[in-house]
């Protein structure tokens, strides 16, 4: 394979990758907001569960419990974990917003993470746009 076509196939992969998470991001963002305009709030009840997992690590996520307008009572793990700045204290209440076609699709208010799908999002483009740089340069 010469130097041309090993380019292609690396421009291909990447703008491929790139495409995944561009999507990805775009998803995200608008599930954020689709949860904000349509999800039912309610306040939330943290419930630490250790699974070999220290107490208050920053990379557990406790399990959520709350009720609904139907008055059924939900537990889900939270979409985002504790964090040293912001904990998930077990006992705490928080406050959600969840699908009411789906409760078991919430968002923890404050807690979002749009950084995260915008990251998603940047580097999608970015990546797509070296990709076709790179097929042009090839």
């Amino acid at each position: 394979m010469d130097g041309g076509a090993a380019a292609m196939v690396v421009a291909v992969f990447l703008g491929f990758g790139g495409l995944m998470a561009y999507l990805t991001g775009l998803v995200g963002l608008r599930e954020i907001r689709r949860l904000r305009r349509v999800g039912t709030p309610v306040l939330g009840l943290v419930r630490c569960i250790t699974r070999d997992v220290k107490e208050g690590t920053a990379g557990s996520r406790p399990l959520l419990q709350f009720s609904t307008e139907a008055g059924r009572i939900v537990e889900v793990f939270s979409p985002v974990p504790s964090s040293r700045a912001l904990p998930l204290a077990d006992g705490r209440q928080v406050r959600l917003r969840y699908d009411p076609l789906d409760p078991r699709r919430l968002l923890v208010e404050g807690r979002e993470r749009q950084w995260l799908e915008r990251l998603f999002v940047g580097s999608g483009a970015a990546a797509m746009l070296g990709a076709v740089v790179l097929a042009v340069l090839a």
